[in-house]
């Protein structure tokens, strides 16, 4: 399966550094998927950049102010979509039903649907991502992406260690029928990305560092 490097950008960089990104990355052959603020993405669609956005909403139009929905993403040409961070879980109090219903309608929609799931310190984790994944992908019958991002593991420059991280992504591709692909976020660095390189692991999800674009495309080199 080919590899895949998204950078998370989250609430960060102006017009002036977006422009200066692109700029740096419009080029590179790696496969890139960008996820800006959602101000941002026509920028990156013009350049042919593969786009996400960082949250979608659950209905294609309504009065739903500050929202975006699937149907709106997909006629701008955006690829995917990321639903379930940690911080929507926690911030903005996501439950794993809302989830679901973003999902579902996501995929109504044909984007491709990039899932977060994640543990943190103290907890059984094939009980937490057993329960994610059963709940969130309730009837759900195409396929998705998974990004596996310990909770503990953002912002922190903890990581797990490579050999609990290869026995995480097995249980978690155990419960898939088909080849999913299974992505790790959680202070992902280019020294991360060496120690964690493996064959079982598809990609990253990348926040702080992918907010470099140099240093963004050096994770993925050691990737590829």
């Amino acid at each position: 399966m080919e590899k895949i490097i998204i950078a998370n950008h989250k609430m960060n960089l102006n017009k002036d550094q977006i422009k200066n990104y692109i700029n740096v990355i419009k080029n590179t052959k790696l496969n890139i998927v960008i996820a800006p603020t959602s101000i941002y993405i026509p920028y990156f669609i013009e350049n042919n950049i593969k786009t996400a956005l960082q949250n979608i909403y659950s209905e294609n139009e309504g009065y739903y102010t500050g929202e975006i929905s699937p149907m709106q993403a997909k006629k701008m040409n955006v690829e995917y979509v990321m639903i379930g961070h940690s911080e929507r879980r926690r911030v903005f109090n996501e439950t794993d039903e809302d989830i679901n219903k973003k999902i579902k309608k996501a995929l109504e929609n044909n984007l491709k649907v990039i899932l977060f799931i994640g543990d943190n310190i103290g907890e059984d984790y094939k009980e937490i991502l057993h329960n994610q994944i059963i709940e969130d992908l309730k009837d759900v019958t195409k396929e998705v992406i998974i990004a596996y991002e310990p909770v503990y593991a953002i912002g922190t420059n903890i990581t797990p260690e490579k050999e609990e991280l290869k026995e995480i992504i097995k249980y978690i591709k155990n419960h898939f029928k088909y080849n999913v692909k299974v992505l790790y976020g959680g202070s992902v660095t280019k020294k991360t990305a060496k120690n964690l390189k493996m064959n079982e692991l598809d990609g990253y999800v990348i926040a702080s560092s992918s907010l470099n674009p140099d240093e963004f495309l050096e994770i993925g080199e050691v990737l590829s």
